[in-house]
């Protein structure tokens, strides 16, 4: 049975990925910064309590990572796949409408916040045979394919969030812990809208699909959820 971890549990991808998963042999740990209000959430952790477990993390909160890390520790002696999906939208940001604040919660819930808790769950991930981490990229983040204005704050933070996934799965390659970063694709949540080109369960499905054909020689590769290499 796997062990796995996914932030941003409560709605869009993330409670499609607990959904998915528990059709599986899994056991989960949900985090999100309120799990008293994700009512599904709560319903699917009552009548499944021995395989899901929810888990209050602010992933903008270096002290609420600590807190879930160590709740999570307290449970489990190991992590087999790391789901880094938290993530917020500013619409239409524009340079003239750019707050510094806006710019810094974006770095953190996208790219710092990931990284500490990656960092805190090192001994865990190490302590499994084979342990994966899947962080949530986009499209936005790649530099290649940024032919448009708009978006500082996000598209910035999900490049910085592609940097960081390179730089940790070169020092944890030695470990066997593969790490990379994939773009979900456009999807129909209250983030990519009602005129998305696919469904939270398409997305899901293609990327549970990629993580499980993951090798070594993937680790630090950019994907879509399609399982096609994306360019950085």
């Amino acid at each position: 049975m796997q062990t796995i971890l996914i932030t941003g549990a409560n709605r869009g991808l993330g409670l499609e990925f607990v959904q998915q998963l528990l059709k599986q042999e899994t056991r989960l740990f949900a985090c999100c910064r309120e799990p008293e209000k994700a009512d599904t959430l709560s319903k699917l952790s009552k009548s499944t309590p021995d395989r899901l477990e929810l888990v209050t993390c602010d992933v903008a909160s270096k002290e609420s990572i600590i807190q879930a890390v160590r709740e999570v520790k307290s449970k489990t002696n190991q992590i087999d796949l790391l789901i880094n999906n938290a993530g917020i939208l500013i619409n239409d940001e524009t340079l003239d409408s750019l707050q510094a604040e806006t710019l810094v919660q974006n770095f953190w819930v996208h790219a710092i916040g990931p990284t500490l808790l990656i960092r805190e769950c090192l001994p865990l991930l190490k302590a499994s045979p084979k342990a994966k981490i899947l962080n949530l990229s986009s499209q936005l983040g790649s530099l290649n394919n940024k032919m448009s204005g708009g978006n500082y704050s996000y598209s910035s933070s999900k490049a910085a969030l592609n940097m960081l996934t390179r730089c940790m799965a070169i020092d944890l390659r030695h470990e066997g812990v593969i790490a990379v970063v994939v773009h979900p694709g456009w999807v129909k949540t209250s983030m990519g809208g009602p005129h998305a080109a696919i469904t939270p369960t398409e997305s899901v499905t293609g990327m549970l699909k990629l993580v499980q054909g993951l090798n070594e020689a993937d680790t630090g590769k950019f994907f879509t959820w399609t399982g096609e290499r994306h360019p950085w």
